[in-house]
């Protein structure tokens, strides 16, 4: 019992000590997390990302977003995706074919357009973008699928 009193008394002391200058830090870093799943618009388009990618891409890409090696591009951990959103986003949105370079490996496969309207292919995307580690913060929308 002792022991419980301990710990309790332990972590109160803990979790008063954060200063207010440390959440200050918090709130001025770049989009963390906590952040991206709070913002109801952006996690309403991770969700319906989420089944898109369920629906079309995990065939190839795989449920883990690691790809087949030298045959389909991982998403999770992708430094592709990091470096050339735009291309990422008319890829989803119209195809891809020829070679790309992805995390040091050569890809030369085709990846056909399927037909999906402007907000679904955001909606991927966030959900590709915030998913298997990745923090690639960018809001995507339909308006911005639309103008590539």
């Amino acid at each position: 019992m002792m022991r419980l009193i301990k710990c309790i008394a332990l972590l109160l002391l803990i979790t008063s000590c954060n200063s207010n200058e440390t959440k200050n830090k918090a709130n001025y870093s770049s989009k963390n997390e906590s952040e991206t799943k709070t913002d109801p618009k952006l996690k309403a388009s991770i969700t319906e990302g989420k089944s898109i990618y369920n629906n079309f891409c995990i065939s190839c890409h795989m449920p883990n977003g690691k790809g087949v090696p030298r045959a389909f591009p991982p998403l999770a951990d992708s430094d592709y995706l990091r470096k050339n959103q735009v291309e990422s986003i008319k890829a989803v949105k119209n195809g891809m074919s020829g070679k790309i370079v992805v995390n040091d490996l050569t890809y030369n496969s085709v990846m056909a357009s399927l037909g999906l309207s402007d907000k679904e292919v955001a909606d991927v995307m966030n959900y590709i973008n915030n998913s298997w580690g990745n923090k690639i913060d960018n809001f995507v929308t339909s308006e911005k699928v639309s103008k590539l």
